[in-house]
């Protein structure tokens, strides 16, 4: 396989670069930090970029950063961007969370230069960017979603990659998908505030819940695996599932669709963000929205 460009060595990044890595891939790094990019390549081979210019020769390059903002802002504008030391014909695979409409304007920009854009968000947290089984929805041309498959083959299960239509489904799909997530959570602590009104505890409530019809990926690994264990390390920060969740009601604003949920989602998680830091675990929300103890220490108890 070509030298691959990587861009973005966060907290899923980097596992996702190690992946590729590891199945014998050349890679050309970069991180806001380049630290991190030096860090990568002691451990786990690749190159660190220095500069735009260095990835002249590369035909694919990864994206994974925190929004469309920063992708953009690589892309186009750091050091001239990224786009301008691509050749024609080259593909960016953009496996960040963004806003689909940004991401059509960006392939906008792109494509007067004949460089391709897919996007190819991802699901399933840290663990299964470790392990290489990432849920991965991606939209775009066929023919290049077909071009970029040896590399998404490295980083999710087969069986878990979706086409998910044109340009930018991906990234609604990503959205979406973490607005239903936002949702579910939302309600099952709302459940346990209630719950303890009544006599009920937290531990109780998860483990019933978790038997029933009420099961979720929240009230399982959210809830159960960190808010009543008192672990809140999920791995997925709070800032990024408010900027989801914001996404998605932007699409349906823009569509002109009646979601209250998704109003009331974005209304309860930007306060969560506001209220608390962003870096922090997502699974802490329901601190800003009742008093920390009736639901993480009391269930500790």
């Amino acid at each position: 396989m070509e030298t691959i460009g990587f861009v973005g060595l966060g907290q899923m990044g980097w596992p996702m670069a190690q992946n590729l890595a590891r199945a014998g891939v050349e890679l050309l790094l970069h991180d806001a930090d380049p630290a991190r990019a030096e860090e990568f390549a002691s451990a786990h081979g690749g190159t660190p970029a220095s500069s735009p210019a260095d990835f002249g020769e590369c035909g694919v390059v990864v994206t994974m950063l925190p929004d469309g903002g920063v992708v953009r802002a690589v892309l186009l504008e750091w050091e001239g961007g990224l786009a301008a030391a691509l050749k024609s014909g080259a593909l960016v695979v953009d496996m960040s969370s963004s806003n689909p409409a940004d991401t059509r304007q960006l392939a906008g920009r792109l494509a007067t230069s004949g460089i391709y854009l897919i996007d190819a968000p991802v699901s399933g947290g840290t663990p299964r960017a470790v392990d290489g089984t990432l849920s991965i929805m991606v939209g775009g041309d066929a023919v290049q979603i077909t071009r970029a498959e040896p590399v998404l083959d490295l980083l999710g299960h087969p069986a878990r990659r979706f086409r998910t239509g044109p340009l930018g489904t991906g990234h609604a799909m990503k959205a979406l998908n973490n607005f239903v997530a936002a949702t579910s959570y939302a309600a099952t602590v709302e459940a346990l505030v209630i719950g303890r009104t009544v006599g009920l505890t937290p531990d109780v409530m998860a483990a019933v819940i978790n038997a029933s019809t009420g099961r979720s990926f929240s009230s399982d690994v959210v809830v159960e695996q960190n808010i009543v264990s008192g672990a809140y390390a999920t791995g997925f920060k709070l800032g990024l599932l408010a900027k989801d969740v914001a996404i998605a009601a932007d699409i349906a604003a823009h569509a002109d669709v009646e979601a209250p949920c998704a109003e009331l989602a974005n209304r309860l998680w930007s306060q969560a963000n506001a209220a608390l830091s962003g870096l922090e675990d997502h699974s802490k929300a329901h601190q800003a929205w009742w008093d920390a103890a009736l639901v993480g220490d009391g269930a500790r108890q």
